[in-house]
């Protein structure tokens, strides 16, 4: 019997068997999948001379992750790569906003669409450098992040006290509104909060944008060597080398509680697989609560607020094995991994409003990969393995273009859509289909069967809007990885701190296991020790 089950092999599930194992605990994970990684895998189903990332591909959260760090999975083999420069933004006339690892040539860029504006980029970075040790200590650290808060404070209160904690509640368009005249700096935010489900308008969103924006200045948006699946073999092959076990192709269908506390899980095939000391559920917060444990054992008003958790925008993806380099009429958008396609703040705020009338919106706004630009590993010379992704409602009730999308997501649907964001990209990259070797459309059913947390194609566990995070994430007052069900901890994306790859719930979730099976009287003594440290006292 081990004793540990995690339920999931995600980037999350895998952290947290390797905490676990660290700690000399017995782990076996169980993953649905026939693969482990949930949203980290990738494939050669485009073309088999390209490699495809599935889901995610990008990564400045682990690179910023002191989680990650500390798991060392470079040495299990995973190599980071980064493209020359980090994201660009181009517009149809043919100037571009470019984000680089150099903070002069970033604020050089800016300075092309207003003079002054690259100044005003370098006291955005001033912040981030005095915030950033205890800003990231706050988020990558269990709720309430007591310590790295109080240290925050007293940061925030040099950078400039309640002016600062204003400009990180700002809407995104009034953040860049406030801090640059030229829209360089403005769409180089707002993009970035749009990688999660927040519009130009949404209060929050200009803390996330910078906060996206200077993990880029910072970190990059590095990518595994090989492909997004590098980083899932390293943790894989990390944890085998502890003793850990991972079983794909098994799914639980039922957390077994028994004298009010979980000892384990049961399998669709009805094995039981029974666990010592705790559960650990790598799966989204509607399917834990309301699939795997039964109703009876949770409280009535986590079901009451289970209704009305509310996901992030559903999501459509397309991979493509490209005959030669994206053809971008601005240049320097060749030079970066991410490139952002909105013609204007105007523009994305438009498709955000699409959406929130639950209309498929007719100019996408798009996130597009250049994967061998990053990796020259992922596609013969000459060529380029990329992708592209929009959001989209999870309930369609129109079609803004008129072309008779469905939201059924068949075939029609599909087609459909993958040719609007062709000629989304064909907007700023004139030829781009004509490169076109082969292409893949990943709708939002398809993500979901391929990994049962993306429900309807939601790629970040829950809204990222402020009413869904810290306390209130996954539901108000749950701020935490322990449940309601002693020995049951949520492990996955769902629990703060959210989204991306960068396996604070996984840890979070370990550490709470280990310390409730502590042994009696262990912190005591340690705290003893602790306080004749302080006045001196011999031992």
């Amino acid at each position: 019997m081990p004793d540990a089950v995690v339920i999931g092999a995600g980037p999350n599930g895998l952290v947290a068997a390797n905490v676990l194992a660290d700690a000399g605990w017995s782990v076996e994970v169980l993953e649905e999948q026939p693969e482990p990684g949930g949203a980290v895998r990738h494939d050669r189903g485009v073309d088999p001379a390209f490699v495809n990332d599935l889901f995610s591909s990008f990564y400045p959260l682990a690179a910023a992750s002191p989680v990650l760090a500390a798991l060392h999975p470079e040495e299990h083999g995973l190599r980071w790569s980064h493209a020359p420069s980090v994201l660009a933004h181009p517009l149809t006339d043919g100037s571009c906003a470019v984000l680089d690892r150099d903070v002069a040539t970033t604020a050089a860029s800016l300075d092309t669409f207003e003079p002054g504006d690259g100044a005003a980029w370098r006291r955005l970075h001033d912040v981030w450098q005095s915030l950033r040790p205890d800003l990231l200590g706050a988020l990558f650290t269990p709720f309430p992040p007591v310590r790295s808060t109080a240290r925050l404070a007293l940061r925030l209160r040099a950078a400039g006290g309640l002016r600062m904690a204003r400009s990180l509640v700002l809407p995104v368009r009034r953040l860049g509104e406030e801090e640059f005249r030229g829209q360089g700096g403005r769409l180089l935010l707002a993009g970035n909060a749009l990688h999660a489900d927040l519009a130009p308008e949404t209060a929050g969103s200009g803390g996330f944008g910078w906060l996206m924006t200077m993990l880029g200045q910072t970190y990059g948006f590095p990518v595994p060597v090989g492909g997004s699946g590098a980083l899932t073999s390293a943790l894989v092959r990390r944890l085998e080398t502890l003793g850990g076990r991972v079983r794909c192709g098994q799914r639980v269908e039922q957390v077994v509680v028994r004298g009010g506390r979980a000892v384990g899980v049961r399998t669709s095939s009805g094995d039981a697989v029974p666990a010592r000391r705790a559960v650990l559920a790598d799966v989204s917060v509607p399917a834990l609560y309301g699939e795997l444990v039964d109703a009876a054992h949770l409280p009535a008003q986590l079901l009451d607020d289970l209704r009305r958790f509310q996901w992030d925008f559903a999501t459509f993806k397309v991979d493509w094995a490209l005959d030669g380099p994206v053809p971008w009429q601005a240049e320097q958008a060749s030079r970066a991994g991410t490139v952002h396609l909105a013609d204007g703040m105007d523009e994305l705020t438009r498709f955000a409003a699409q959406i929130a009338m639950r209309q498929v919106p007719d100019r996408p706004f798009l996130i597009f990969g250049q994967m061998t630009t990053s990796d020259a590993s992922r596609s013969p010379q000459g060529t380029e393995s990329a992708w592209a992704y929009t959001h989209i409602p999870h309930e369609i009730r129109a079609d803004a273009a008129d072309e008779g999308i469905t939201g059924r997501w068949d075939t029609k649907d599909q087609e459909l859509m993958a040719d609007r964001v062709e000629r989304q990209v064909e907007r700023f990259a004139p030829g781009f289909r004509s490169l076109i070797r082969g292409r893949r459309i990943l709708a939002p059913p398809t993500l979901e069967a391929l990994d049962g947390n993306l429900a309807g194609g939601a790629i970040n566990g829950g809204t990222t809007a402020i009413h869904q995070q810290l306390v209130f994430r996954p539901l108000p007052g749950t701020g935490r990885s322990e449940t309601p069900v002693p020995g049951l901890y949520l492990a996955s994306s769902g629990a703060h701190p959210g989204g991306g790859v960068h396996g604070a719930p996984g840890a979070n979730a370990a550490r709470a296991a280990l310390r409730r099976n502590r042994p009696p009287g262990l912190a005591g003594a340690q705290r003893l020790l602790a306080r004749r440290d302080r006045t001196g006292a011999r031992r």
